[in-house]
């Protein structure tokens, strides 16, 4: 079943008889939209930041888990307006599959394929207000980005440093510490409901990476299999399902500024859930090669089916869909 966003049409009018902005894509539009997106973000961090000194001050367990769920109000209310800009400012065609009636107080785990920083923005809009609140797994260097960074530590997003295999050889001792930090993490998520969500290509597809890794998929690069495999095993207990999210921009693909410029105009978001079966979370990926073997399996299994989705999403726009720029 299909879901327009905010009640948006395929064309740059919506059912409440309301137009979207007049200004031409572009540039121009482009700095509007970006500045009202950025005047967002900063009313609604002051109060984030705020709380969430409050909440790192005073150590009461019952406390920090009434303020964890107010920094998700103010996030999930930041989505929603920066949804609402979109809904004002773009003629984008959404369409959206299979987020409907999903239980909201529940754990899920959330895999998707990952093109483009457009690709959260996305999900943020397809998903706020309809499952827990969605929390990455964020690289380290991450935590600099200005005023976002923070915001990120304040709704308990993990930072995770990726070490080279030549520093692992060269430092031993910081083999596991990824994994650590993932498992303090889930811990963290189990006290209220919670989506962890994992692109597990761990970067964004392009046609570049995809010919220098060598992938066996048209549309996506292999997945990696330690990051899901740790969060299944450290959270497989109260995890109610897993959320499968295939993202598509059938009429290409771009970033943030594309967004913003109104170049973008057609995102697929299609979700379908899945039973998360009990071998998966029981394994130890890490020590048994016989778990480990037949987890890839599973996994490729997974991915080839979310390949050959893409291709008919995709149609003639060719591997990954069209980039812009």
């Amino acid at each position: 079943m299909l879901t327009p966003l905010l009640g948006q049409n395929a064309g740059g009018s919506h059912r409440d008889g309301t137009a979207t902005m007049r200004i031409p894509a572009g540039p121009l539009r482009g700095a509007v939209v970006f500045t009202l997106v950025v005047l967002n973000t900063i009313v609604c961090c002051a109060p984030l930041f705020t709380l969430a000194l409050v909440k790192l001050a005073v150590p009461v367990a019952g406390w920090r888990r009434l303020a964890s769920r107010w920094l998700t109000a103010i996030a999930e209310a930041w989505i929603g307006t920066n949804t609402a800009i979109l809904h004002a400012t773009q003629e984008i065609r959404w369409e959206l599959r299979g987020i409907e009636g999903l239980p909201r107080r529940e754990w899920y785990l959330v895999v998707a394929n990952h093109r483009s920083w457009v690709d959260i923005l996305a999900l943020q809009a397809a998903f706020n207000r309809r499952i827990p609140f969605l929390k990455f797994f964020l690289k380290q260097q991450l935590i600099w980005v200005p005023v976002l960074g923070l915001a990120w530590w304040a709704l308990d997003m993990p930072f995770m440093k990726r070490y080279s295999r030549a520093t692992l050889e060269r430092h031993p001792e910081l083999r596991g510490r990824d994994l650590a930090v993932t498992r303090r993490a889930c811990e963290r998520f189990a006290a209220i409901p919670t989506s962890v969500i994992n692109f597990l290509e761990g970067t964004r597809c392009t046609a570049a990476k995809q010919a220098a890794t060598g992938s066996p998929y048209r549309h996506l690069l292999a997945p990696r299999p330690g990051g899901i495999a740790f969060v299944l095993g450290a959270m497989g207990g109260i995890l109610h399902a897993l959320i499968d999210v295939t993202l598509a921009y059938p009429q290409g693909v771009g970033g943030f500024w594309d967004l913003c410029c109104g170049r973008v105009h057609h995102i697929v978001i299609e979700a379908r859930m899945r039973p998360i079966e009990p071998w998966l979370s029981t394994g130890d990926y890490g020590g048994d090669p016989a778990f480990r073997a037949r987890f890839r399996v599973w996994l490729d299994a997974l991915w080839r089916e979310k390949d050959a989705r893409l291709a008919v999403l995709l149609g003639p726009a060719g591997p990954g869909g069209a980039s812009m720029g």
